[in-house]
């Protein structure tokens, strides 16, 4: 069995790994001419850490990423003051069998790129067309089209095709086209929903960073309006900054447009010295309007799928998701495990009747934390900040980090 996978990011490289280990002959088609992951930092928890210790991967994890030993540091804005911290380590260990790490992406991506035969990713393609017609084709169920940067074009036939192509997903259109056309009543929006906020994001060397953002701590400053997360990557090399803001004007969402430390610093007048050392260090800031989409109604018609943010993009506010687009990769590769042709549609609804309700909840959840960690000071925050003391947020994750994938 062949499968296409459309995009060349985390998910859709670990699709190609978990569907080889399934026995499926899985390529990656990657628009870009080289591969590599845009932003900087990422959390990796526990239900990510374990799949990757299915494909062989999660030894290798402390060669550069970051092991925590607390999480959801909550700090007040003006102070510094704790308002809560979530000791992890070994305890997280201990609950959920994994530690959890904080990563650059492109490290992750790596290691992961690594662990793909060279001849199974196909760079500088780029799909704008996929078509399916049951015997309409000799060499194949699902015909894909591809062009390059120098113009040419290429039709790819393959059995089956995953779109692991983020949130403007070429493949979507043919899985929302088909759902509308035997219901009308499934029509799918095709605007993605703007959230209102815009994120910067940078990062700081270490030697230049205030000693308190270099320990193992995924720390989350609150204040009016807006909030900062920083934790240390690549081995405490750096320091991975993001901070959400109103968005204002600001409606460009690609991860590479440029930002300005000026317009940081304005954001953040008057908050604590770490949070302005932090952003005076800012190397080559990026800036995004932030958009996600509501749970999709369908992910699949016949032998053409989604995966990741293709399926079921989402607001970062409980960074899951990278973790997502890695559940879904496994569950897809367990489900079409010993399918043929004929039953591949069967297999791909399986995966999609899985993983949609669990991945939609992610979603869902991941919408409206900017307005708790946004509040004003006053009455109202002064009870999200009692809460915050009370909480124990590693034990409130166990939906997430607890997870076992189900078994087809």
């Amino acid at each position: 069995m062949r499968m296409a996978i459309v995009g060349g990011g985390i998910g859709g490289l670990a699709a190609a790994l978990f569907l080889r280990q399934a026995g499926i002959d899985a390529t990656v088609y990657e628009q870009a001419p080289a591969l590599r992951e845009v932003g900087a930092g990422l959390v990796v928890p526990p239900n990510v850490v374990r799949p990757l210790e299915r494909l062989g991967l999660a030894k290798r994890l402390p060669e550069f990423a970051v092991r925590l030993e607390a999480a959801w540091e909550f700090r007040r804005w003006q102070d510094g003051r704790v308002l809560s911290v979530q000791p992890m380590g070994d305890e997280c260990e201990r609950l959920y069998g994994a530690p959890c790490y904080v990563a650059h992406r492109a490290d992750l991506l790596a290691l992961l790129q690594g662990a793909l035969p060279a001849a199974q990713l196909r760079l500088d393609h780029r799909c704008h067309a996929v078509e399916q017609r049951d015997g309409h084709y000799r060499d194949g169920e699902v015909q894909l089209a591809f062009v390059r940067r120098d113009g040419g074009s290429e039709w790819v036939s393959t059995d089956a095709a995953v779109g692991a192509d983020g949130i403007h997903s070429a493949v979507a259109p043919a899985v929302f086209a088909a759902a509308a056309e035997a219901d009308p009543a499934a029509a799918v929006p095709t605007t993605p929903r703007f959230s209102g906020l815009c994120a910067f994001r940078f990062l700081v060397p270490a030697a230049e960073a205030p000693a308190m953002a270099l320990r193992p701590v995924q720390t989350l400053w609150l204040g009016p309006g807006r909030h900062l997360v920083h934790y240390p990557i690549s081995s405490g090399r750096l320091v991975n900054v993001v901070a959400i803001v109103p968005a204002g004007h600001w409606r460009t969402e690609s991860w590479t447009a440029e930002g300005r430390a000026e317009d940081i610093a304005a954001e953040f007048r008057g908050w604590h010295d770490d949070v302005q050392r932090l952003i005076a260090a800012a190397r080559d800031v990026r800036r995004w309007a932030m958009y996600d989409r509501d749970p999709l109604p369908r992910w699949t018609s016949g032998r053409v799928t989604l995966l990741g943010d293709a399926a079921h993009a989402m607001l970062p506010f409980f960074a899951q998701g990278a973790a997502q687009a890695i559940e879904d990769a496994e569950v897809l590769a367990q489900c079409v495990r010993g399918a043929d042709v004929a039953s591949m549609p069967a297999a791909l609804a399986r995966y999609e009747a899985l993983r949609r309700p669990r991945a939609s909840e992610v979603q869902l959840m991941s919408r409206g934390r900017e307005y708790r960690n946004h509040l004003p000071d006053g009455p109202e925050q002064e009870r999200r900040d009692a809460e915050l003391a009370r909480g124990e947020p590693l034990r409130q994750s166990a939906w997430l980090y607890g997870h076992d994938l189900p078994q087809p």
